[in-house]
């Protein structure tokens, strides 16, 4: 039994030794092929480079003998780069309409770009779940997806071009126009647009009674006076300010209104219109003028109120091209004097 085993052992070797040195050399063979086959499949990709480069491009070989080639200088090797790009550059696809944040709040866009596209792409059609909706914004929601429900983006885009047309008129008459989003990450949107507007911000907590109660809240507050140029001319006025309400704003457009229902609500008290996205879960009634689109978007955010803040600058540039004209688009203070006049008239109109 031990000599048939070894017998066996020996012939079953015997029988996979050619099979096993046939495998090696096709192996070999096969490895030899393919790299023959790209050798020819590079060679004419090389002679298309070197006869579209300004630079030529000289063989490996060449280049790791120092003894027949130099070294490159600086102003070679940068030479051969750009010749590299200009042959590589028209390669590729080419990628436009990109969402890049920065620009979005740096650059935000115009009113004359507002589009049902532009909507769409900053998920301003999403809502909530059906659940969680309010009746009286069944005018609003255009169908229900996957359980939530979609805001149509043509009555969007109509609502949103109504309020610039409203912060326009506000800003080009001289009003003041406040810029209200509390949520995490609306900071920078709201102050570029405030800043575009010619306006007030409020990224923070609201202090209650600001508009109600704002004498006693607001008294110790700076006071200025500007003229139609926005030149502060508070030194005339010495201490005939001190006497002065405290000034309310003609405008408040809030980019979360249920996290500001105190602010609405004082807004309403004291009628000051107000602006607001309104999402498929809150009351449309909190604001004078909604927009419906989501809120928990921050994109779409940035965009209504980068709209919004390119509106209030189209309207402030309005008022100050008038102004230079000599065209005054506001009231002027009622009881501010000027003290240096004989007379006690006013020597300009401010506000």
């Amino acid at each position: 039994m031990i000599i048939r085993q070894l017998m066996l052992r020996q012939g079953r070797r015997a029988l996979f030794a050619p099979t096993r040195r046939w495998i090696r050399a096709l192996n070999t063979e096969t490895i030899e092929a393919s790299l023959e086959h790209h050798i020819r499949e590079t060679q004419p990709i090389e002679e298309f480079v070197n006869s579209q480069s300004h630079v030529p491009v000289q063989p490996t070989d060449a280049l790791t003998s120092e003894s027949e080639t130099e070294e490159l200088t600086t102003a070679e090797t940068w030479e051969a780069i750009q010749a590299q790009k200009q042959t590589t550059g028209p390669l590729g696809s080419a990628l436009s309409h990109l969402y890049r944040p920065h620009e979005l709040v740096n650059n935000p866009p115009s009113p004359k770009d507002i589009s049902v596209e532009s909507l769409i792409a900053a998920q301003a059609h999403l809502g909530h779940s059906t659940s969680l909706w309010h009746p009286g914004n069944s005018r609003y929601i255009f169908g229900i997806r996957s359980g939530i429900h979609i805001i149509d983006p043509s009555i969007t885009a109509a609502h949103l071009r109504r309020a610039c047309r409203i912060v326009s008129g506000v800003t080009a008459r001289g009003g003041i126009v406040l810029f209200a989003g509390t949520r995490e990450g609306q900071e920078r949107c709201v102050v570029k647009a405030a800043e575009l507007a010619g306006g007030c911000h409020l990224f923070e907590r609201w202090t209650p009674g600001s508009i109600t109660n704002g004498q006693q809240i607001l008294a110790r507050c700076k006071t200025k006076v500007v003229d139609e140029f926005d030149n502060d001319v508070t030194h005339l006025f010495g201490d005939q300010l001190m006497n002065r309400s405290v000034l309310k704003p003609d405008l408040v457009v809030c980019l979360n209104p249920r996290e500001n229902y105190v602010l609405l609500h004082e807004c309403g008290l004291n009628g000051v219109p107000t602006i607001g996205i309104v999402d498929t879960d809150q009351d449309p009634t909190w604001v004078t003028y909604p927009i419906p689109a989501n809120d928990d978007s921050l994109r779409c955010v940035q965009t209504i109120a980068g709209v919004l803040g390119r509106a209030g600058e189209t309207g402030k540039k309005a008022r100050l091209e008038a102004a230079d004209q000599g065209i005054i688009t506001f009231n002027p203070a009622e009881r501010l004097r000027n003290p240096g006049s004989r007379s006690g008239s006013e020597s300009r109109p401010s506000r």
